[in-house]
């Protein structure tokens, strides 16, 4: 007997150890899966940084000449300059020797020198020269490494031919853009405060023949003061230019002949003179920098009273710099922003309005210049050094504002919460706010617990104390199996099946929800009327849901009866069309009804289930002394079964409503997926489990997308966390309040 009794509490000490290590390691675990998705997401908030590659004087060859433009290539292996002769120097960034020197072609007749050099994007600048004539080139320049890790440079400058104008007096800035099939436009910038559109118009008849129509014609708007800078978008549909005293105006130039001022308002709140503009990627957006220094960006908006027009607005403020803004560079791959005056140069992100990086030159800069990637800065200062930067800014369109805060996106009328992640065109703004996300996955949650936890809830009360043994014997394994129905196969049924027939008969839903209600309520109160012979009693007795089975049935059929007089006489014939018309509430398909209904299926067995043990794991002896004192079953039920049974039903509430924020494939099949904010049961959603499952096939590795997938799923790692928590803590609360039990 001694030698059993040590055996087993050694057993029980080898049990305890194991369980012991087993719970340690669950519990390493969760925090390792934690710090893993953690790391991913973590680099969304790594500040951006810039480090100088190669500070270099130029050569003395080439110093003497004034510089117009400068640039470098993707690797910070080579620069180039353009001076006024028109002759592109390449230079090695290691040592800063020239590489190469290669002349404009095709140079203009009369044509001496350069006046100015516009960057026109995709390593492309339009020269205007000293007899008012406009070419325009392109630049190729890219380093490579031979088996000894030499650095060689290939450079070529070709001509474009589409762009090119004839010579003409008198202009102080000049801008030339292709027009899509049609041919081109130029605007110049005159003396004497004065704007002229010159367009080159191609057209060509049914045999392709082509004619060839030139116009020339001068704004003849009033101008509210000396224009100090002038801007065109790329198509040559806008024309943007700034005065003296702070104001901006914007003209419609797509059509000749048809040219309109669409906005003169004032852009600096100082009335500072305007000193740079430049349209942001996409040309939406027009960044405003004036001489105190302020920062802002506008783009067109509906405004009250102007119809269909749209009229620009002030929307996003950035920091403003130290001095005048001399110059304004947009990013060529995303919203940012590089703002340069005196002493600075200032990197902002003009949707998250964050301040992303600092620059602080040794010298005033004269010229700088992006790599077409946007990954190198090249400067050069008023000492003739030429610096090259590699620029690391990782996620400038990342901040909590962005991800938890209403944004002004491009396009919209005012801020808002949105999650577009894609689109068609490579100049897209992504909208990765994550409130849309959290919204749809506490509404169905909710949804699903209202439908599911009355059901199982009364269902495992009914079943454990008032069903026979005979038949609980049965039921109880029916509604366990359902747990084991996997969710892509509820989610497919919801979505094909459940979806179009609810869609057909919405109206029934509603009216069922009333009517058998009050059915049952109408018939058991007759049935204890009547209910009182010996035979009837002992029959029914443990099966008396079955007798109201076809009290339900009869109420469906009775709502499906009236819900076509319904839909006739109070929302004209079409329910769907009435919420729209009268209400403004569009009907969807796959909406939260679906998900309510479908998502409640799979949660019912869990809480079901446990709500069930715990309740018929209440001692009888409770149940005993309740009825002896004479209580009816029921008051026994409810006052003293169920309060002793509360922590373990509190349990399968919480387990099923953890069930129920991680679920993937059911809210994927059974929704439409629109991430819109709405607590309307006709609309669809889009939860965080589900937006992973969409996206994260699509996402680039490593890009802004993937790392907020990831800090999703930190999310809902935190809410299930903070979930458990705090049902543990409730738990325990009724555990002490109501006893064991």
């Amino acid at each position: 007997m001694k030698n059993f009794t040590d055996k087993s509490r050694r057993n029980d000490r080898i049990a305890e150890v194991l369980i012991r290590i087993g719970g340690i390691l669950v519990i390493v675990s969760v925090i390792w899966i934690l710090v893993m998705i953690s790391r991913v997401a973590l680099p969304l908030f790594y500040p951006a940084s810039a480090k100088v590659v190669a500070p270099f004087k130029l050569p003395a060859s080439i110093s003497s000449s004034k510089v117009l433009a400068v640039g470098s290539e993707e690797n910070q292996q080579g620069a180039f300059i353009l001076d006024e002769t028109g002759t592109f120097h390449f230079l090695k960034t290691a040592d800063g020797t020239i590489s190469a020197s290669i002349k404009v072609p095709d140079v203009p007749i009369g044509a001496i020198r350069i006046t100015s050099a516009e960057y026109v994007g995709k390593s492309a600048y339009n020269l205007l020269w000293d007899n008012g004539a406009i070419t325009s080139v392109s630049v190729a320049l890219s380093s490579s490494k031979d088996a000894e890790d030499k650095i060689s440079l290939s450079q070529e400058v070709t001509n474009r031919d589409n762009l090119s104008f004839a010579a003409s007096g008198g202009i102080l800035q000049s801008f030339a853009r292709p027009i899509e099939g049609k041919g081109a436009v130029r605007i110049d910038r005159m003396v004497g405060n004065r704007l002229r559109i010159t367009y080159q118009l191609v057209e060509k008849d049914l045999l392709g023949n082509e004619k060839r129509n030139n116009s020339s014609t001068e704004i003849k708007d009033p101008l509210p003061g000396i224009l100090t800078v002038v801007a065109v978008d790329s198509k040559g549909h806008y024309l943007y230019a700034g005065t003296d005293n702070g104001m901006l105006l914007r003209w419609d130039v797509s059509e000749p002949g048809q040219i309109r001022l669409l906005d003169s308002l004032p852009a600096s709140e100082k009335r500072q003179a305007i000193t740079s503009l430049a349209l942001i990627l996409g040309d939406v957006s027009i960044a405003v920098g004036d001489a105190s220094g302020s920062l802002t960006t506008w783009f067109p908006v509906k405004v009250a009273g102007s119809g269909e027009d749209r009229r620009l607005a002030r929307i996003h403020t950035l920091r403003p710099n130290h001095e005048k803004v001399s110059l304004i560079m947009p990013s060529p791959r995303d919203k940012t922003l590089f703002s340069v005056d005196s002493a600075e140069i200032h990197v902002d992100h003009m949707t998250s309005e964050r301040n992303l990086l600092t620059i602080k030159p040794g010298s005033p800069i004269i010229h700088a210049a992006l790599s077409p990637k946007g990954n190198t800065l090249a400067t050069l200062d008023s000492n003739s050094t030429l610096t090259v930067w590699k620029l690391d800014i990782p996620h400038p369109e990342i901040s909590f504002s962005t991800l938890f805060g209403k944004v002004w996106y491009e396009g919209y009328d005012k801020p808002e919460y949105a999650w577009q992640s894609s689109a068609a065109n490579d100049d897209f703004e992504p909208k990765l706010s994550l409130v849309p996300l959290v919204f749809g996955t506490i509404k169905a949650t909710l949804f699903a617990m209202l439908f599911a936890v009355p059901l199982a809830l009364l269902a495992a009360l009914y079943t454990s104390q008032f069903m026979s043994p005979k038949l609980k014997g049965r039921i109880k394994p029916v509604v366990e199996i359902m747990a084991a129905i996997p969710s892509v196969v509820i989610g497919f049924l919801a979505g094909l099946w459940l979806a179009p027939l609810i869609d057909k008969s919405v109206l029934t839903i509603f009216l069922s929800l009333v009517i058998v209600p009050v059915m049952l309520l109408v018939t058991i109160f007759f049935w204890k009327q009547i209910r009182t012979a010996s035979l009837l009693q002992r029959t029914t007795r443990g099966h008396e849901f079955i007798a109201m089975i076809p009290v339900v049935i009869l109420g469906i059929y009775l709502a499906f009866l009236l819900s076509g007089l319904a839909e006739t006489n109070l929302f004209a014939g079409d329910f769907k069309q009435w919420l729209f018309s009268t209400l403004g509430i569009r009907y969807d398909q796959r909406n939260s009804i679906i998900i309510a209904i479908a998502l409640g299926f799979a949660v019912i067995p869990i809480i079901f289930t446990i709500a069930e043990d715990a309740i018929s794991n209440v001692p009888r002896n409770l149940t005993a002394a309740s009825l002896a004192l004479g209580a009816s079953r029921w008051q026994t039920a409810w006052r003293v079964v169920l309060p002793s049974a509360l922590p373990g039903v509190f349990s399968a509430v919480m387990i099923g409503f953890g069930r129920a924020i991680g679920e993937t494939m059911i809210v994927l099949m059974a929704t439409g997926n629109t991430p819109i904010m709405s607590w309307s049961l006709f609309n669809g959603l889009r939860s965080l489990s589900a937006n992973i499952a969409v996206e994260i096939p699509e996402a680039p590795l490593n890009s802004s997308l993937y790392r907020v997938l990831f800090l999703s799923a930190v999310l809902l790692f935190i809410f299930t966390f903070i979930i458990n928590t705090g049902a543990e803590a409730l738990r325990q609360r009724f555990r002490k309040k109501y006893g064991r039990y």
